[in-house]
């Protein structure tokens, strides 16, 4: 285990290029299973889940080879077995993406419980009715999950009782190795869903529906390798903008569309931070923060729970009251409630609201990094704190920000990593 030690009270500066989204390219490489061609993917970053995704990939057969710090070249000739290493799948969440892939691919699927952040309160029962819909039978075990179809998946209409993420891409996965076409209905419309949807067309998928809540999918005779650039990870470049503006710096993040970042720039805009967003190009200036009143969580296009835990600490340092509500997991709340032991002011009203009041000049404390997106948030609100922090496992956010020491350093943080 590994903490970081920050030195808060010092104004960020600088550029930082942010690399794919994760949340894209956990899928992308799970889809790198359904074909026995080589498949290249460009711009990944070079994050521990990733490299958990990469040891997944290995231990089922697939030839896996890092061609420089962001290109990954798969090549899954064959599959060895269905089962993924249960210890791996312990540690990721998005491990759950190869039951689609492998019960696709193979007729059968082996999985642990999924790991990774909140495991406890996030379901697989989307995933797995989008797969028994398909055809897929259910084998009763001790733990964990198995399916099986060893005459292969069959295309089906289907609508999702919940719009999830990795639900519609684990629907999508199987989807493409279906006889048939499949529909899915409520399905999710992040910009990462959307590109696995065309990663899918560029194997030779036909899809249609990209971005909406209704997507076709007809699968072709046999699945092509493909070379693939990532979209840049606009929660990544969301939450450098807002470390800088956090300490009233000058910060400038490039590599991400503007329109991913819409969602959170009109948030960003009510607490009147002064910005300017363009495609390529998201840069932030010293500001004179007011509350933003009520910030409410939703599916995309809605306002993006990965980012709520950044701007709860950014309303610290606003003007007036700004209510939080996250309906979608409790316990990123409950971790900024370290943030009271740094005199913020906050009032915890139940598992998913919070309201803050600002501005407080934070204090420098001992505090406890519980998942990625909560941990880049105490990260920010020690940079702006007077005194001395230490952030323990601090491996937990480099789950899904790779570089973070070097690129805090960049922009001017004093900051240590200490195993």
């Amino acid at each position: 285990m590994a903490e970081l030690i920050i030195n808060g009270g010092r104004r960020l500066s600088g550029r930082i290029a942010v690399e794919g989204n994760k949340n894209a390219a956990l899928p992308l490489l799970a889809a790198c299973l359904l074909t026995s061609e080589t498949c290249e993917l460009r711009n990944v970053p070079p994050i521990r889940d990733v490299a958990v995704m990469i040891d997944l990939l290995r231990s089922l057969g697939a030839d896996v080879e890092r061609v420089d710090r962001t290109t990954v070249r798969v090549t899954s000739r064959r599959i060895d077995t269905s089962e993924p290493d249960p210890s791996l799948v312990g540690r990721l969440r998005g491990s759950v993406l190869l039951l689609g892939a492998l019960i696709g691919r193979t007729g059968r699927a082996v999985i642990a419980a999924p790991g990774g952040d909140f495991p406890a309160r996030r379901s697989i029962a989307t995933h797995l009715r989008a797969l028994l819909k398909m055809g897929a039978v259910l084998i009763e075990r001790p733990s964990g999950h198995c399916l099986e179809a060893p005459d292969g998946l069959t295309g089906a209409s289907m609508y999702l009782l919940e719009a999830s993420v990795t639900g519609t891409e684990t629907a999508l996965l199987a989807a493409a190795q279906a006889k048939g076409p499949t529909e899915i209905r409520n399905a999710a419309c992040e910009p990462h869903v959307a590109e696995l949807c065309v990663f899918l067309q560029a194997m030779g998928a036909k899809v249609e529906g990209i971005g909406m809540s209704t997507i076709r999918i007809e699968p072709p005779a046999r699945l092509r390798g493909v070379v693939h650039t990532l979209r840049g990870d606009y929660i990544e470049a969301a939450s450098w903008a807002v470390v800088g503006a956090v300490t009233g710096g000058d910060v400038t993040v490039t590599g991400v569309h503007a329109e991913d970042l819409e969602p959170i720039a009109a948030v960003l805009a009510e607490m009147q931070l002064a910005f300017e967003l363009e495609d390529g190009r998201f840069a932030v200036g010293p500001s004179t923060l007011v509350g933003a009143r009520r910030v409410t969580t939703g599916l995309w296009p809605g306002f993006p729970s990965d980012i709520v835990s950044l701007v709860t600490v950014l309303a610290t340092q606003a003007t007036g009251q700004t209510l939080v509500h996250d309906w979608l997991y409790e316990l990123r709340l409950f971790a900024l409630e370290q943030l009271s032991a740094m005199r913020a002011d906050l009032f915890l009203c139940d598992p998913h609201r919070i309201i803050v009041s600002g501005p407080t000049k934070l204090r420098g404390r001992l505090l406890d990094s519980r998942d990625i997106r909560s941990g880049m948030a105490l990260i920010a609100a020690a940079l702006v704190a007077e005194g001395q922090s230490t952030l323990t496992e601090v491996e937990t956010v480099e789950r899904g920000y790779g570089d973070l020491v070097t690129r805090l350093l960049d922009l001017g943080a004093d900051v240590e990593r200490r195993e």
